[in-house]
């Protein structure tokens, strides 16, 4: 595949470098402003909301929502957590003051799907318009190759695609524009080949993005619009970002010349 090593190495310097810059961006500090008014939740709570209501990705109580621009809709169910109560308490060894949980009561939120107003600000903007022929269907085989079956699947969330070790099956949002399809079809064999055994949410999704990246450059697709917010978001800004990249950049070229190498490329996407 030659050139193809030239061509990885220049998508790679150009993923650090977009990250870098919007993570220096007015853009990202207003983000990061309004990512700080969503709590994480216990686990506990996760489920309580997955519960009540399956399709709820980010959650905030009535008047935060308030404070971001958004209304809840009039008549929405509320989404019930349990909040801890706490007072105030001496430590008797340190004789510090400090605050103890004390209890849990219920607590009121709601999803962003229950309300309407401004836009929130994003990082990512998903891919729109046309892959290039036959891309899609490319990567299919190469997953194919791989032991993958290749599913559509009409997820009622956020969710893009997901990838099953266990079941050897990846699956793929239906209402994706074809463009973006196709980035989440290389992204979930970035994970089917990488991760059969991680556990670090983090940094998985950073390598699988940064294969899709690769692979996508190759293949014709910009993912720029998506890819450079989604890996700072799950890294946690610009310098630990383009740190991982760097440190997981072995296996980030090896997993992507694998799937190039399935689809049979040389290098300038033909």
């Amino acid at each position: 595949m030659i050139g193809t090593s030239t061509r990885k190495d220049e998508a790679l310097d150009r993923l650090a470098s977009g990250i870098a810059q919007l993570t220096s961006s007015e853009t990202w500090t207003t983000w990061l402003r309004v990512q700080a008014r969503f709590h994480s939740y216990s686990f506990n709570n996760t489920i309580m909301i997955l519960v009540q209501r399956p399709t709820a990705s980010r959650v905030a109580g009535f008047h935060t929502w308030r404070r971001l621009g958004r209304f809840v809709r009039r008549g929405e169910q509320a989404i019930w957590i349990l909040a801890p109560v706490t007072r105030r308490a001496k430590d008797e060894e340190s004789d510090m003051t400090m605050r103890a949980v004390v209890a849990f009561q219920p607590v009121a939120v709601f999803a962003e799907d229950q309300t309407d107003g401004e836009a929130l600000p994003e990082v990512c903007t998903r891919l729109y318009g046309d892959e290039p022929a036959g891309a899609f269907a490319q990567l299919v085989r190469a997953a194919q190759s791989f032991g993958f079956t290749v599913e559509d699947h009409p997820f009622d969330d956020e969710t893009n695609g997901d990838c099953s070790h266990a079941l050897r099956r990846i699956r793929i949002k239906t209402t994706l524009e074809p463009k973006h399809r196709a980035k989440t079809l290389a992204h979930e064999l970035g994970h089917a080949l990488l991760h059969v055994d991680r556990s670090e949410r983090g940094l998985m999704e950073l390598e699988a993005e940064s294969v899709a990246f690769v692979v996508c450059d190759v293949l014709g697709i910009d993912a720029a619009e998506w890819s450079f917010g989604y890996i700072a978001g799950w890294s946690d800004g610009g310098d630990e970002a383009i740190a991982a990249i760097k440190a997981a950049g072995t296996r980030i070229q090896r997993t992507a010349d694998r799937i190039l190498s399935a689809l049979q490329l040389d290098g300038t996407g033909k």
